[in-house]
């Protein structure tokens, strides 16, 4: 599940500006900040667009030998993987986002 909550960097504390609901203590978070340039603050308006590609720039340079994974096995990984690239960028996969979210009320 992902649910994104606005908020402000302030005296190296994150202040929300709302509380989550339905969000079990100590669950992982990934904390994005956005050049200021990206955001307009009178308004609160992001520049996804410009946003987006910062993340995704971030987000495919990622060192798996920290990870303790090296070429053989990011090979490995990569080739057993790609067998689950088609499908599951089908449009029909869409269905499963937020499925927690939608059936944890029932």
């Amino acid at each position: 599940m992902l649910k994104t909550i606005e908020g402000v960097y302030r005296g190296g504390q994150i202040e929300l500006a709302e509380i989550p609901h339905n969000i079990r203590e100590e669950t992982y978070v990934i904390i994005t900040f956005f050049e200021s340039s990206d955001v307009d603050l009178r308004t609160r308006h992001i520049d996804k667009t410009s946003a987006a590609e910062d993340l995704r720039a971030h987000l495919t340079t990622i060192d798996l030998r920290t990870r303790g994974i090296d070429k053989a096995q990011a090979a490995d990984l990569r080739a057993r993987l790609a067998t689950f690239t088609e499908d599951w960028e089908n449009q029909e996969m869409s269905i499963y986002d937020n499925y927690i979210e939608r059936t944890s009320n029932r």
